[in-house]
C-alpha cells in the first residue's frame, strides 16, 4: 500500500533483543495526510540500517510517500495491527504547467 503525507512525529527509538538472542531496533513515525477523513497514520520502521537511514534523511514537516505492509498479529486473545513502512521517500510533486492559449490553430 502506498500513502502520501507529512511526517508529523518521529517518537523516540526503541531497540531490544528476541527470544533467540538477536538485538532489533524500531522507530514509529505520524504521517498525516490531506484527506478529510482517517487521515493519521502511525507507521513502524523496523532494523537498525532502516531506521539509521530514517532518521538521516527525513525530518519532522517533510512531505513523503510511504509504501507500507499491514500486519496483525494475535498474543493472549488479543489482536494488534500495525503498519510497516518498507519505503520513504519524498513526495512527488506534480508542477503545474501553464498553457499558452493557441487560439483556434491547431499545434500540428
Amino acid at each position: 500500500m502506498k500513502v502520501t503525507g507529512k511526517i508529523t512525529k518521529v517518537l523516540d527509538v526503541e531497540s531490544g533483543e528476541s527470544k533467540a538472542g538477536k538485538a532489533w531496533k524500531k522507530l514509529v513515525f505520524t504521517l498525516e495526510t490531506k484527506e478529510e477523513y482517517n487521515n493519521l497514520y502511525a507507521l513502524e520502521v523496523f532494523g537498525e540500517e532502516k531506521v539509521d537511514n530514517f532518521l538521516k534523511f527525513n525530518k519532522v514537516g517533510q512531505e513523503v510517500d510511504v509504501e507500507f505492509n499491514v500486519s496483525c498479529n494475535e498474543w493472549k486473545g488479543k489482536y494488534f495491527t500495525s503498519l510497516q513502512a518498507w519505503k520513504v521517500f519524498k513526495a512527488d510533486k506534480v508542477e503545474e504547467v501553464v498553457l499558452e492559449e493557441q487560439g483556434d490553430e491547431l499545434p500540428f
